[in-house]
């Protein structure tokens, strides 16, 4: 729980001195008692009062603490469905993607999950794709026709480096321009990145730069690791035999992207869990922390409080605490 007045919870330390009051008051309340000539009956009157007297003063420090906490406006975070945003698919399509750890090869399975993605989300959500081989391109700009990106999705061909900084820039800028709505004004809509690689970065910008420029402008990226540490890429050599270069994938660089923005970095080793990481991104992207404030729960606590405290005392003794 957050406030959006937090200074003011410094009025608790009321409830301390009020209490410090009350015993004050019951100490001196004894002292005048003991004058009673009748100290036989003095004692039955004592006894019959018990601790139960004191509910109607606990009540109202109870009642003070809390509506104490109501001026301070209290807020709970909860989980609300988004209706609009943008979201950019920045993936990897550089040579390695042809490796065949992930069966029948990783392109394939990033492609069938992408496609789960884009389904996943719902049909107001921009949905943009970019791809980075040797250098970076945007192949979709974020759109509301999910169509068009499947489309671009299943005609996406590997070659080249891997020039991961590149794509997340450019993917950063896609997500990031604005839209115009039917009265012709310009707005940003919240925006996230979903980069999917298989490999670490081999040339253009630095990626975990780029993460930076991304947090500061409050942009997410949730990353995807893809294939094994035992990947390997099958490349002809000129005497006709093939030989087995290794294509591990880069977890640790994805890993401090996705921390960087403050998003979340996964691994696949298979389709069927590349498939399940999507879906569940799907869900993810849809929804969004927001703040709720609680101040009238709060104060309508106090209040019931006081009004507890209130009706007890007048039916044990016909007088507030």
């Amino acid at each position: 729980m957050t406030f959006r007045e937090p200074l003011l919870l410094a009025g608790l330390v009321l409830v301390p001195l009020a209490l410090v009051a009350y015993v004050a008051a019951q100490r001196r309340r004894r002292r005048y008692a003991v004058r009673y000539t009748n100290v036989a009956l003095l004692a039955a009157t004592a006894g019959r009062a018990s601790w139960l007297r004191h509910i109607p003063a606990l009540l109202a420090l109870l009642a003070l603490a809390t509506l104490v906490v109501a001026l301070a406006q209290p807020e709970r975070t909860v989980a609300a469905e988004r209706r609009e945003a943008t979201v950019v698919l920045v993936s990897d399509t550089s040579g390695s993607m042809l490796a065949k750890d992930v069966p029948p090869n990783r392109l394939t399975a990033a492609q069938a999950a992408a496609r789960t993605l884009a389904d996943a989300l719902p049909r107001d959500f921009r949905l943009g794709l970019v791809g980075f081989g040797s250098s970076a391109d945007q192949l979709v700009e974020p759109t509301t026709d999910k169509q068009r990106v499947i489309r671009a999705l299943d005609s996406l061909r590997v070659a080249g480096a891997t020039a991961m900084g590149d794509g997340l820039a450019l993917g950063l800028a896609a997500a990031r321009a604005p839209v115009t709505d039917v009265l012709g004004n310009q707005r940003r809509l919240p925006a996230a990145l979903v980069l999917l690689s298989d490999g670490a970065s081999t040339r253009g910008q630095d990626p975990i730069t780029v993460a930076e420029q991304a947090r500061k402008l409050g942009v997410r990226i949730f990353t995807v690791a893809l294939g094994t540490q035992g990947g390997m890429l099958e490349r002809p050599q000129p005497d006709g035999s093939v030989r087995g270069v290794p294509v591990p994938p880069d977890p640790a660089t994805l890993q401090e992207i996705a921390r960087e923005t403050r998003g979340r970095a996964f691994a696949a080793a298979d389709a069927a869990q590349l498939a399940r990481i999507y879906a569940g991104l799907g869900a993810r992207l849809s929804r969004a922390d927001e703040k709720q404030e609680v101040t009238a729960a709060f104060a309508g606590g106090g209040l019931a409080l006081l009004l507890a405290g209130g009706v007890i005392a007048l039916a044990r003794g016909g007088r507030l605490p």
